[in-house]
């Protein structure tokens, strides 16, 4: 009963989170829904038993990331620019296709009982041992190194990639 609470409450709040994130207009109060957001997703890691991803939710994304983002937007110094205007019916329209066919597709997945399992269709009894044998952590870094060595390194190419261009936007700003 108190962890469905919590779960609700924890669900509310990342979606709230995500929901202000994109609709403020100051990319600061924006990043600061995000911190809210990757809070409460660690909070339902959390409630989930796994302490290690909520841990490294909050140290690399809530910490890492976006301290990163507050500095890009502090470097960039947005000021006030022409907004697009994106109230047309055009743009409606769009709205309204893209999220009918996202909620189309969530329905399509919960009817045909379509699950996206990371333990690949293993029972409980396997994943416990693996969790006993290597740990809860052996579990998740094991394949990640293993299987998943090159997007890894991609995304951490991406990361830096990111950090030089902030920086060549900065200079190039600087008198």
């Amino acid at each position: 009963m108190i962890v469905d609470f919590f779960f609700v409450l924890f669900a509310v709040m990342a979606i709230g989170g995500a929901t202000a994130m994109v609709f403020a207009r100051n990319p600061v109060a924006s990043l600061l829904y995000l911190v809210m957001a990757f809070f409460a997703m660690s909070g339902i890691f959390v409630l989930l038993d796994a302490h290690f991803i909520a841990a490294v939710n909050l140290i690399v994304y809530a910490g890492a990331i976006l301290v990163l983002f507050l500095f890009v937007i502090m470097l960039l110094n947005l000021g006030r620019t022409e907004k697009t205007d994106l109230r047309g019916p055009a743009y409606g329209i769009l709205g309204i296709a893209v999220a009918a066919a996202v909620f189309g597709l969530l329905l399509v997945m919960l009817r045909g009982g379509h699950t996206t399992s990371m333990a690949g269709g293993m029972g409980q009894a396997t994943i416990d041992a693996m969790i006993q044998s290597q740990g809860a952590v052996g579990v998740i870094a094991d394949p990640m190194f293993r299987n998943y060595l090159v997007p890894f390194e991609i995304t951490s190419l991406l990361l830096l990639v990111a950090i030089v261009g902030a920086i060549v936007l900065a200079r190039q700003k600087a008198p």
